[in-house]
């Protein structure tokens, strides 16, 4: 692959700022991607600096505070005394031999991909890129990204070409909040370079980092893999969401079906009906695939937009069922008390990004519930009208509640002993199956 034509200005740096450390690693964006990075970088051995624009962020990762699940107050300081430098000041960037880009990429508002966040990271690099370095772009997106935008601004802000003068790829983050068996070490890393001299250095940065390294032939088939992965999740998340609809319909009960189809040894794999989907991957990837299909194509990912379509009505079936089971014993929804339990998108994390739980609230506001919700891990929920319930009256309030929702199944929660005390208790978990009631 040749690298793009770009108009380029004259660069304004020719080598590293001397009188600062060299870091192997710069990471830019300090969140639920970044930060393990830049965690199993530094016990690899690396010498790592990160990037990002929240001031508090930056602060406390300095006080040796995390901001996200997966990495302990513990792991920061191990970080700090070992040399990790956490900057708002983009001058840290030039000190590096290689930059990795782990920056939000939400959906905007047509429902199509929303760069500003990787736009403006990349101009922040591109004004501090040396000759020699490695960009690595891990933020999930549409193909041709990486060649198509983040090259030419690269170049534009650096006076230098991609390809010849400094290095590029992507490689799709796999971060899953709150698993305790698979981490950024033991997680194949899938990469592709602009050229194959970029994919080279690519592999040799992450082969220090994790334990297998995945190269493929280009940075649009590694974009094109993270939408596949997720892709694929939407699709059957929604094939047993909507199978769990019509199994309730015919009296049949869906968990019990899939744990016999479970049995299977081979050619099937298990997903589970719940509210919905959540978290940053599987309600916004496969719409950036289907999304640059229509665009470039003319057509959609007729599968994602379906899966997308099913699994968003979720909450509003899981409004429904509440109505119904109210309504069962002679009572309405409007003015019932409804108590939530486990607001995060997963079990066991503080994350809420796109959580289920937040349309399922909506929903029973707007049919004139009282809502509250308990969760251990999320201490505050920008969900008007929804109240929060404390740890120590947590009993009180499944026992005063006319329904209990059970969406997300931390496990610090005691659900056999809690489900009985409730006057009601709707499991979307499948946790008590045979004892409460069920999607």
């Amino acid at each position: 692959m040749t690298a793009p034509t770009i108009t380029r200005r004259r660069p304004t740096t020719t080598s590293r700022p001397t009188g600062r450390a060299v870091h192997d690693l710069a990471v830019v964006g300090l969140g639920y991607v970044g930060l393990p990075l830049a965690q199993e970088a530094s016990v690899s051995g690396l010498s790592v600096a990160g990037f990002d624009i929240s001031g508090d962020l930056v602060a406390g990762l300095r006080l040796g505070r995390s901001a996200v699940d997966d990495i302990s107050d513990e792991q920061v300081a191990a970080m700090n005394a070992t040399g990790f430098v956490a900057a708002t000041d983009e001058s840290v960037l030039r000190s590096a031999r290689s930059i990795v880009i782990c920056v939000p990429t939400p959906l905007g508002a047509d429902g199509g991909p929303d760069l500003t966040a990787v736009r403006s990271a990349v101009v922040t690099v591109g004004r501090n890129l040396q000759p020699g370095t490695l960009v690595v772009l891990e933020s999930t997106t549409y193909p041709g990204t990486t060649e198509d935008i983040v090259a030419p601004l690269l170049s534009e802000h650096s006076g230098l070409r991609p390809g010849t003068d400094f290095h590029l790829a992507f490689s799709p983050e796999r971060v899953d909040p709150g698993n305790g068996r698979f981490g950024v070490r033991n997680t194949p890393k899938v990469v592709g370079g602009l050229t194959p001299a970029c994919t080279e250095r690519a592999i040799a940065l992450y082969s220090r980092l994790v334990d297998r390294v995945v190269p493929v032939a280009s940075t649009r088939e590694a974009e094109t893999a993270k939408l596949l992965e997720n892709t694929y999740r939407q699709v059957n998340i929604a094939l047993v969401n909507e199978l769990a609809q019509a199994c309730h319909d015919l009296g049949i009960d869906v968990w019990d079906v899939i744990g016999a189809a479970s049995t299977k040894p081979f050619g099937f794999h298990a997903f589970r009906p719940g509210v919905g989907v959540g978290g940053h991957c599987i309600p916004i990837d496969p719409m950036y695939l289907s999304h640059h299909l229509r665009e470039r194509l003319g057509r959609p990912l007729r599968m994602a937009e379906l899966a997308q379509e099913i699994n968003t009505s979720m909450p509003e079936y899981v409004a429904r069922r509440c109505q119904d089971l109210l309504g069962d014993d002679g009572l309405p929804l409007r003015g019932a008390h409804v108590l939530l339990l486990g607001v995060a998108y997963k079990p066991d994390i503080s994350d809420d990004r796109e959580t289920p739980a937040r349309p399922l609230a909506q929903a029973l506001n707007d049919r004139g519930a009282r809502v509250e919700f308990h969760d251990p891990h999320v201490t505050s929920w920008d969900v008007p009208s929804t109240v929060r319930v404390d740890d120590e009256h947590l009993a009180a309030a499944v026992a005063a509640a006319d329904l209990v929702v059970l969406v997300q199944r931390h496990t610090a929660y005691d659900l056999p002993a809690l489900a009985p005390t409730a006057q009601r208790f709707l499991d979307t978990t499948g946790t008590l199956p045979g004892v409460t009631a069920t999607l």
